[in-house]
């Protein structure tokens, strides 16, 4: 019965993570494209530039094709919502306790996966040989990368003692109690590159290249369909740079609000960082993609049995 018991202020505490994601999350692109146009010596977009976009989708008309089903039109709908859903379990905010759902780590992953399902019967659905590429490439490198993700998150919950994400998130000093814990943090970067289709994995501004991932399968989209594609991508983002600012958050005891403007900046210094390392690499040629989700991988493993050998020796 502890499942069903609802712990009301904590419930709150959690549903403010969704809020904020709908609020932020479109300025971590327009962050992302402020620093490219630094680095390559041009005035660039304004950093409102995505909730401009998303508006200004949000007031057309979807076009359909006669080739796609119910399925290309449920889609946006079904990825917008379960991407938000997911923020639900990384809080953003302590002016509550997180709300302990057991096994909520097998929720999270399952939401994201749906996610992703929805958004490759989409591409699917067109009938077009060029966005079904597209859709191979996505589980392809998703298959490398979720592996990663449950390892790093496996290495919080044994450094917080819990089986609830949640709780382990905003533990007591994650920073400071562990090298495992700060080992998780590089490897989640490396995720939240592959998961987003940025720059080493995938190049976001290209167009109607046979190199595209992310941006092939919702070519055929227009409108309402493709504003929520965008918010959804833009909410992706926000959902891996939330996690690995809580990793990092260097203060445990301060004031929530605090705490909240100190993670708020550790975000948008993530999304900064992104636009750094897409204005100095190139894209991974695709036989090297497995080699890099590979090398995250062993250094989430690493974290993993250093947390094991910590525990061994005490």
């Amino acid at each position: 019965m502890e499942i069903f018991s609802v712990n009301f202020p904590s419930l709150a505490g959690n549903l403010l993570s969704p809020l904020f994601a709908l609020v932020f999350a479109p300025l971590l692109p327009g962050i992302i494209n402020c620093v490219k146009a630094f680095f390559a010596g041009r005035k660039g977009p304004p950093l409102i530039q995505p909730y401009l976009e998303i508006i200004r989708l949000l007031q057309k008309c979807s076009v359909y094709s006669t080739s796609t089903s119910w399925i290309f039109r449920v889609a946006p709908v079904a990825v917008f919502a379960a991407t938000l859903s997911a923020t639900f379990f990384i809080p953003v905010t302590l002016w509550a306790t997180p709300t302990a759902i057991p096994s909520d780590l097998v929720i999270l992953l399952y939401l994201l996966a749906f996610a992703r399902f929805f958004m490759i019967i989409s591409a699917l659905d067109t009938a077009s040989a060029f966005e079904g590429m597209g859709a191979s490439r996505e589980a392809f490198f998703s298959l490398m990368a979720e592996p990663v993700a449950f390892i790093c998150f496996i290495n919080l919950m044994r450094e917080a003692h819990t089986g609830s994400v949640a709780v382990a998130l905003t533990s007591a000093s994650l920073f400071t109690n562990s090298i495992s814990v700060i080992l998780s943090a590089l490897p989640f970067f490396i995720v939240l590159l592959a998961e987003n289709a940025r720059i080493p994995f995938d190049d976001p501004n290209t167009h109607l290249e046979l190199t595209m991932i992310h941006e092939v399968m919702i070519l055929d989209n227009s409108g309402s369909g493709l504003a929520l594609f965008e918010y959804a991508a833009a909410i992706k983002l926000w959902f891996f740079a939330l996690i690995i600012g809580r990793i990092l958050l260097p203060v445990s005891a301060a004031h929530p609000l605090l705490q909240t403007l100190l993670l708020l900046g550790i975000v948008a210094g993530i999304a900064a960082a992104v636009g750094v390392v897409e204005s100095v690499m190139a894209r991974l040629r695709l036989l090297k993609v497995p080699q890099l989700l590979f090398g995250a991988g062993v250094a989430a493993l690493l974290g993993f049995f250093v947390s094991i050998t910590g525990a061994l020796t005490w």
